[in-house]
Parts: C-alpha cells; sequence; structure tokens
C-alpha cells in the first residue's frame, strides 16, 4: 500500500510565499481533484513534490511510504514510485520517445528490461492512446500537437507505472474524444495497479470520467474544503465565489504562468 503524506507544506518562489501550510494525504486507489482559481498555488504543490529546484520548501513534510521526499533527488523522487504529468511537456530534439522511456523504465530495476517486452509494452500504450505508430521513433515532443503532448505524457505513465500518479492540467489542449480516451488509460491503468492519483483540473467532465474520490479546493495556497465528487460540481455550477463568502479567503490574481522546462529539474547550481 503506498501512501503520499504532505504536512504543514510552504513553499516559496523567489522569497514570494506561495503555499502557505498545506495538509494533504494520498494513498493508492485514491483520486484526488485538485481544485482552485488559477495562480493560487495548485501546480505549486505538484512542483514542490516533484522537486522542481525553483521551488522551496521553507516548512513542512513530504513523505512516500514513510521516506523522506525531501530528501531526494528529483530522478530518486520518480524512481521511489512518484511521476508528474507536466501542464507544459518540454521537447527535447535527438532523443526519441523509446531510447527515453528505456532508459526510465531500465533505471527502475536491477536487469534491464527485455526489448521484446518494451516494444510490447509501448505498442499497447500506444494503441491505449489511439496515437501514431511511429511514436516510438520520434523525438520527444517534437512536433507534437498540445493534445499529442499530453497523451505521450500518459504514455510514459503507462509504461513507468508509478505509485502515484500527479497530473497538472493533463486535459487542457484535449478534444472530447481524446479526453475521453485520455481518461480511459488512466482508469485502466489504475484497475490494474492500482495506484493513487491525484488531478489539477478545472473540468467536471474529465473528472467524472476519472472517478474521483477525493476533491480538495485551494485558495490563496492553502487547501479551504475538501470533500468528495459532490463538491466538484457545486464549482461546477457555482464557481468559487461561494468560497471566499463563506470560508473568508480572497483568491489570489492570476499570473502569467511559466512553463516548467526538463533542464530546469537537472539544474545543479554553480559555486
Amino acid at each position: 500500500m503506498s501512501t503520499l503524506e504532505i504536512k504543514d507544506l510552504h513553499v516559496s518562489v523567489e522569497d514570494k510565499e506561495i503555499l502557505r501550510g498545506v495538509d494533504l494525504t494520498i494513498h493508492d486507489d485514491e483520486v484526488h481533484a485538485l481544485m482552485g482559481p488559477n495562480g493560487n498555488g495548485k501546480s505549486t504543490l505538484l512542483a514542490a513534490i516533484m522537486g522542481n529546484p525553483k521551488y522551496t520548501v521553507t516548512q513542512g513534510t513530504i513523505t512516500l511510504d514513510g521516506q523522506d521526499v525531501l530528501s531526494l533527488s528529483v530522478d530518486e523522487r520518480s524512481r521511489a514510485g512518484l511521476f508528474l504529468g507536466m501542464q507544459y511537456p518540454s521537447e527535447v530534439p535527438g532523443v526519441t520517445n523509446s531510447d527515453f522511456l528505456r532508459s526510465a523504465m531500465n533505471v527502475r530495476q536491477e536487469r534491464p528490461v527485455s526489448l521484446f517486452k518494451f516494444i510490447k509494452g509501448m505498442d499497447h500504450a500506444i494503441q491505449q492512446l489511439e496515437m501514431k505508430p511511429d511514436l516510438a521513433h520520434r523525438f520527444l515532443n517534437v512536433g507534437f500537437s498540445g493534445g499529442e503532448k499530453k497523451r505521450n505524457e500518459i504514455v510514459q505513465m503507462l509504461l513507468l507505472k508509478p505509485s502515484i500518479t500527479m497530473l497538472d492540467e493533463i486535459d487542457s489542449g484535449l478534444d472530447v474524444d481524446a479526453l475521453r480516451i485520455v481518461a480511459n488509460a488512466i482508469h485502466a491503468e489504475r484497475e490494474e495497479t492500482h495506484m493513487g492519483c491525484v488531478v489539477v483540473s478545472h473540468y467536471a467532465r474529465f473528472l467524472d470520467y476519472l472517478n474521483v474520490t477525493h476533491a480538495h479546493i485551494l485558495v490563496d495556497g492553502k487547501i479551504v474544503v475538501s470533500g468528495g465528487p459532490e463538491l466538484i460540481h457545486k464549482v461546477d455550477t457555482q464557481g468559487y465565489d461561494w468560497i471566499e463568502k463563506e470560508f473568508h479567503v480572497k483568491a489570489r490574481k492570476e499570473e502569467k504562468p511559466q512553463p516548467v522546462l526538463l533542464e530546469t529539474c537537472g539544474a545543479k547550481k554553480v559555486e
């Protein structure tokens, strides 16, 4: 049984506090919807869990099955079982999808995955996401449409088989058919592996497809209310104004989002 536990998490970016005491626990077999107005900390939470160096944890703890996540590097967090489906997937010229994914799979096990097993698994994932059959030989996200990039994130999830998956607006850029395809692939993987999920989304339809078990609304860096699927539909019909009035909080105004680049995750401070 896998458990991701976040306690009293405070996160800053360039000395500006974004998260101001987040508590959240995700078990396997659970799907948590993370909602709230744009610019109030949802993406910051996922990025901090995954270890993006742009985000500084100033207080609090993050553990995965009792292990201190904050003491791990980004690649160690991935090998421990965390996965982040990015809102802005990066393009990596010169690196094919197959090379990238096989390398990522190999570092997760004692023996390298056999070529036959890898090809079989990737072909199955490509079919599930209804992507072009030449995906394995294309450079990572290069020349992909927005929807293709999002589906490719799910291909990676299917092959890496994390215990806890975090999806940052993976549904944005998807048309109605692609939305259903992506949701079905996530649901099928959950049934097979019992992985837990944290999903940032603004769309009730997508969250309905995923059979959400828990819902949380994050405003001004804090989770102000939690509940079940009924909370999703209340937000869908009433927006967030009632939360500001009922809980006496003020949503931050949205700032222009910045893409999370792969190279920033691997950057080391130069002394």
